[in-house]
């Protein structure tokens, strides 16, 4: 039974082939883009996946809180107070293991460029000697038990090794880790498909941080309670203990650190148990240790292609109805013969089955284009994601496929199935199956609509990107290179870059801004003061203002003579004068404020108007420019003339004063806009696609339904054209239909469009709106298209041959 229903699908399919083509097609492009995602988030889930004891595997998060309100659940960090993991293992039961891992050895994972500094060749964490076993790492070379043993001992992973040095075992050889000294390889990791959260080349041993800190090279914050940003600390229970267990310690260690804080303002944390298994794809959390997937974009990527997959459904049901009448007599011949209605429900199911496994063959074609598109996408770069797959994940697509062909030929079976055979055999012309505006063309509104919604979408996007990267910040971005410091003689690669003719300025600073990067600052005007005024702060030298140029409002700047006293001068913004309480900008010239960090007192000696320091998606938030040489990270030189030829005398000046090593130059604009072409230049894209997918299946749609019209309607249409009817009026009669349903979309999308991108835009400092003339752009390319889709259709019925219609009647 069930392989005579295949066939009559089959001889169905190819009899039809225009519907049958337009039916698989969309579908096919709804399953891809589900199975683009399954297949990311089945890649997620082999994270760690391999590891034995994945069970048992806990990573202590932290929710850091102020002024007593511990219920922060938006601060959760994956980072942690290091001296927990001595605490667990020394003081406690339960805990058969625990590691740390610190930041600061090498370049962050996040870069999409190769790392922070090129001068620095890998990327890593400090980390204890137990971190190989606890994540099931095993070493090519060298002894697991003594790999991380020593101070200035690393382990690299097999492409780490290979990059760096030319021999097969590597051990015994060094490698220089810029500022942070010479380190001997110990041991190099196995290449196994096995994947991890963990995103790493190379781990430095433990013991080398105390080196590091007595030689003032790092800070000591393993010892820091109050530290929650530094590292990461995993544990390992022992068997037969849960996670409840070691969250009982925890609430105790909380107790014991927290319950007398040095001041009330002091920032407390209490900890939470996050297990190994659930940290990709997972909840959103702050200091993630490596790329993961949040289950936030999961949702949101399973929507989109949810409503590809369900505009794509549409389509199916608008042409199996628009067809029925086709197949009235056949069903009800079928049902005089002595069919059941199950049986002919369970034919059209099959046929929409076998349709569904067409498209699934499509969509796997399709799945090669696609995937080179979202691996190139500056945030799957960015978060290193891949898109893989295995038997499981492809029984995923045959169960998908299944599942999408039940659900797509569900309506029309039931209503098919439905026909009452009398009516149908006595006077076919006469059954109706919709009405005027029946479920067809609400359909055919419902995929405009939201073709429509999207189109409007990728619009604001493109322009809030825009704005983002064009917008006045409030100082110059343009002709201007940034390098990073490293360990140069900051001084004497200053003096060598101002020799060069086309080097017109050269500032030292902490970080740049508006990227996303976030230093933090408290103080107060006097001690007896209640709360601290929190005050966003750059490190930056004498020249800065000129560098960017800032205005000075009032007061003075740092100054070459002034030497070591800057450090004890202050420059804020505008909106800083405000925070601090002060009445004005004079007012606030030459006082003094406390600084929480060492309770130093630092004079205000200038104020700089407000200018844009954190991304343009945030408010403007008080501000302040401190002289701080330890913290100087890097170099902004701005140039007259070529980019290139400035490249080139930065290279030239680089190497007298670090012959020898290596110079990564980026522009800064395109640096400062990294991150938002991250973000927003990513979204445009997907939308884009979503939206491209979307108008695409929709015009399909309509095009079956045209293409129908036009074969049912030739008697009359044959009818007016020897009544006398002309070109336009038939044309006009036959398209009316279709132009309404466009226009009904259009008075759906518009005011949904509007008020959705309306509200998002209003959560940034800055923003674009949804202006009349975005509207009238996307409401344009939805009318030209449809309208092009119609025409194709209906000019056709302007060389219909009337004789050859009615010669029969």
């Amino acid at each position: 039974m069930l392989k005579n229903y295949i066939k009559v699908a089959v001889r169905n399919i190819f009899k039809h082939r225009v519907f049958s083509f337009i039916n698989i097609f969309g579908l096919a492009v709804g399953m891809s883009v589900c199975m683009l995602i399954i297949m990311l988030v089945a890649d997620q889930m082999m994270n760690d996946r391999h590891n034995p004891n994945k069970g048992r595997i806990y990573r202590v998060n932290t929710l850091p809180y102020y002024n007593g309100n511990k219920h922060q659940e938006g601060n959760e960090t994956a980072t942690t107070s290091l001296p927990i993991r001595d605490e667990l293992l020394n003081n406690y039961t339960g805990v058969e293991s625990a590691v740390r891992l610190v930041r600061g050895f090498g370049n962050n994972w996040i870069e999409l460029e190769p790392g922070n500094d090129i001068n620095i060749p890998v990327s890593g964490y400090f980390a204890d000697q137990g971190v190989l076993q606890m994540f099931a790492y095993e070493l090519l070379y060298g002894d697991e038990a003594t790999a991380l043993v020593q101070p200035y001992s690393v382990v690299l992973t097999k492409k780490a090794a290979e990059k760096l040095f030319k021999v097969e075992n590597p051990v015994g050889e060094t490698l220089k880790v810029g500022e942070l000294g010479t380190y001997t390889v110990t041991g190099v990791l196995k290449e196994t498909e096995n994947k991890s959260h963990i995103v790493v080349e190379a781990f430095a041993s433990m013991s080398t941080l105390k080196s590091l800190q007595a030689a003032g090279v790092m800070s000591n914050e393993n010892e820091d309670w109050y530290n929650f940003h530094t590292g990461w600390v995993y544990i390992m229970t022992e068997e037969g203990k849960t996670a409840e267990d070691i969250n009982k310690h925890l609430a105790k260690i909380h107790d014991d650190h927290f319950s007398k804080l040095p001041t009330p303002e002091t920032t407390a944390a209490t900890y939470r148990l996050q297990p190994l298994l659930s940290i990709t794809p997972g909840p959103l959390v702050n200091n993630p240790i490596g790329p993961f997937m949040p289950w936030l974009i999961i949702y949101f990527l399973s929507g989109l292609a949810a409503v590809i997959l369900i505009t794509s459904c549409f389509n199916f049901t608008n042409l199996s109805i628009a067809r029925s009448m086709g197949r009235a007599r056949e069903i009800g011949v079928r049902k005089v013969t002595g069919a059941k209605r199950s049986q002919i429900f369970i034919q059209f199911i099959s046929e929409s089955v076998v349709i569904a496994f067409f498209g699934l063959v499509l969509a796997l074609i399709l799945l090669v284009g696609l995937k080179p598109f979202l691996l190139d996408l500056a945030f799957t770069r960015a978060m290193h994601w891949n898109i893989t797959a295995n038997y499981v994940v492809y029984a995923v697509f045959v169960a998908f496929a299944l599942v999408v062909g039940i659900l797509a030929g569900m309506f029309p079976a039931i209503v098919l199935s439905g026909f009452n055979p009398i009516k149908v055999l006595k006077n076919l012309n006469s059954t109706k199956l919709m009405s005027k505006i029946g479920m067809r063309k609400a359909l055919l509104v419902v995929q405009f609509s939201f073709s429509l919604i999207f189109i409007l979408t990728v619009i604001v996007i493109y322009n809030q990107l825009n704005l983002f990267l064009h917008s006045d910040y409030g100082f110059n971005p343009k002709q201007k290179i940034v390098i990073q410091k490293g360990d140069t003689s900051y001084e004497s690669l200053k003096a060598e870059l101002l020799k060069q003719s086309n080097i017109t300025s050269v500032s030292l600073a902490s970080h740049i801004p508006s990227a996303g990067v976030v230093y933090n600052e408290d103080f107060k005007k006097d001690l007896n003061e209640e709360a601290w005024t929190g005050l966003r702060y750059f490190a930056v030298d004498e020249d800065y203002l000129v560098n960017m140029e800032i205005p000075l409002l009032a007061g003075k700047f740092f100054t070459a003579e002034a030497g070591e006293s800057n450090k004890n001068a202050i420059v804020i913004n505008e909106t800083a004068v405000g925070a601090l309480s002060y009445a004005s900008i004079s007012e606030a010239i030459g006082q003094v404020i406390i600084n929480k960090r060492d309770s130093s007192e630092m004079q205000i000696i200038g104020v700089v108007r407000d200018y844009t320091h954190e991304m343009a998606v945030e408010k403007l938030e008080p501000m302040a420019l401190m002289y701080r040489p330890e913290e100087f990270s890097m170099f902004q030189v701005g140039y007259s003339g070529d980019y290139d030829q400035a490249s080139a005398a930065i290279e030239q000046a680089w190497a007298k004063v670090n012959p020898g090593l290596k110079v990564e130059i980026r522009d800064f604009e395109a640096k400062m806009g990294e991150l938002y072409e991250i973000l927003f230049g990513t979204l445009v894209k997907v939308i884009g696609f979503i939206a491209t997918l979307a108008i695409i299946i929709s015009c399909l749609g309509l095009l079956g339904m045209a293409t129908y019209t036009i074969e049912t309607r030739k008697k009359e249409i044959s009818l007016r054209k020897v009544l006398g009817i002309s070109n336009g009026s038939l044309v006009y009669t036959l398209s009316k239909g279709y132009m309404i349903i466009l226009l009904l979309a259009v008075l759906i999308a518009v005011p949904v469009a509007y008020f959705g991108n309306t509200l998002w835009l209003e959560n940034f400092s800055a923003h674009v709106t949804v202006d009349f003339l975005t509207i009238i752009i996307g409401v344009l390319i939805l009318m030209v298209l449809g309208v092009l889709t119609i025409g194709s259709q209906t000019i056709q019925a302007l060389f219909v041959n009337p004789v050859d219609n009615l010669k029969s009647e």
